[in-house]
């Protein structure tokens, strides 16, 4: 039997290296969209999936709904024969499917997973022997061992079972986590090394084949579980190091120090340091989220994570702490933030991309308005912003042709596109939180 296993693994690899083992990639967005593309670039048939009818209909009509990816890459693909669909019968045509979907946070900051279960229980019917599993979606560690596997083993009409050992008969499982970094352009989506934890060396090897076919490098690790907790302490390095220069961007406020300068003068230390930022908070799907997930599991384990879930609770201040600083600039002006005319700029969560996920200048928004504030907003990327997982605002953007009707512009997003010289001469008042305003140099700015 053994034999058999092996001898079918070894026809998948052979598949994959003369690309013609299909691709499903379960999720379009920004995490699977670029990963099907990128399989698309080495001649791969791919087939996305989503359960967003309008992603599917403008992909297969060769649109994009992502500003950093233009029609022209759909369709080029399309002449490798990528298509979308939401008809989940069809993962038993392809040979390896890559889920990427959602792993946000309930109103509690609990891990929500439904977006798994629901993937997992969709085409768990549909599997066949031999074929490859993997999921993306980051998450805690085990959530592929204790939640992904049952599913696919209690609902597959096969009675199909994971092949962890090369001696039963199934199908493979791995994690991969994504590392999509949205407005990174000086490194190359292929030259990101892939971490790949299979179950099981069959499945280890699987997944290094079909990563290796689009990545310049992998690096497996022994289990999911460490996959898992790799994309997690990225992501937690991220978070802490973020939450310690905006609590010492919140001291040197008191001290009358420059933050921004302090940083500039640090990383000219060739070793041991690396520059973070302070911000109004954290946004993207990632980085704000991490952090809970591991909280919540590690209590299973009696341990409380206290330094993570401390730069958690500082980052999560942020936005309250710009809402002061709002608060404070006004009435320096003699104005309250009641009744006052407030403009802001940038509801994405980081400059020049088009992705509202977990963006503090949601928040800020809500919490300005809470305090009597008439808020309005400009941002590129997005002409309207209505409702979502924890906000609701149904607003519409506004231009910049007359910026001396606010009381106060807030920069929460540091566009390329703004013109910064121009908003400081036209505005009463500018509150910059993203130093947008460096070398410009005005009463009018107040840099928070």
């Amino acid at each position: 039997m053994a034999e058999v296993i092996a001898r079918e693994a070894g026809k998948l690899i052979q598949k994959i290296e003369d690309r013609t083992a299909r691709i499903g990639i379960i999720g379009m967005g920004y995490v699977g969209l670029p990963l099907a593309l990128l399989f698309s670039e080495e001649r791969f048939a791919v087939t996305g999936f989503d359960i967003d009818n309008k992603k599917v209909s403008a992909l297969n009509t060769g649109s994009s709904y992502i500003v950093r990816i233009p029609g022209t890459e759909i369709q080029a693909a399309q002449k490798h024969g990528f298509r979308a669909t939401s008809d989940y019968s069809e993962i038993s045509s392809v040979d390896t499917v890559i889920i990427c979907v959602p792993t946000p946070l309930n109103d509690y900051h609990e891990p929500d997973l439904s977006y798994i279960r629901d993937t997992a229980a969709a085409i768990a019917p549909h599997l066949r022997e031999g074929q490859l599993v993997i999921l993306e979606s980051t998450t805690y560690p085990g959530t592929t061992e204790e939640v992904l596997i049952p599913i696919l083993e209690e609902g597959n009409s096969r009675q199909l079972r994971v092949n962890r050992d090369a001696a039963t008969n199934g199908f493979y499982v791995a994690f991969s986590p994504e590392r999509e970094d949205p407005g990174n352009d000086t490194v190359a989506r292929r030259d990101i090394p892939k971490v790949v934890g299979g179950v099981g060396p069959v499945a280890q090897e699987l997944a290094s084949a079909v990563y290796g076919s689009i990545f310049n490098r992998t690096v497996a690790v022994s289990t999911p579980a460490a996959a898992e907790m790799t994309k997690l302490l990225e992501n937690i390095y991220r978070c802490v190091n973020i939450a310690l220069v905006n609590e010492l961007k919140q001291l040197c406020d008191r001290m009358d120090i420059d933050i921004f300068e302090v940083i500039d003068a640090a990383k000219t230390k060739p070793f041991g340091f690396q520059a973070f930022y302070p911000g109004p908070g954290l946004g993207g799907h990632c980085i704000p989220i991490d952090p809970f997930y591991l909280s919540w599991k590690a209590k299973q384990y009696d341990f409380r994570t206290k330094f993570i879930e401390l730069a958690g609770e500082v980052n999560v201040a942020m936005p309250y702490y710009v809402v002061d600083k709002t608060v404070e600039a006004l009435n320096e002006h003699s104005k309250a933030l009641k009744g006052a005319k407030v403009l802001i700029l940038g509801l994405a969560y980081k400059k020049d991309i088009d992705d509202l996920r977990e963006s503090p200048s949601l928040t800020i928004i809500e919490l300005l308005k809470q305090r009597g504030a008439i808020v309005s907003y400009n941002d590129p990327f997005f002409p309207y912003v209505g409702r979502g997982r924890h906000y609701d605002l149904d607003m519409h953007g506004v231009s910049l042709d007359n910026l001396s009707q606010y009381d106060c512009v807030l920069i929460l997003t540091d566009h390329s596109d703004y013109d910064y010289a121009k908003i400081v001469r036209e505005a009463k008042l500018i509150v910059d939180s993203r130093n947008a305003t460096k070398g410009i140099h005005s009463e009018k700015i107040v840099r928070c």
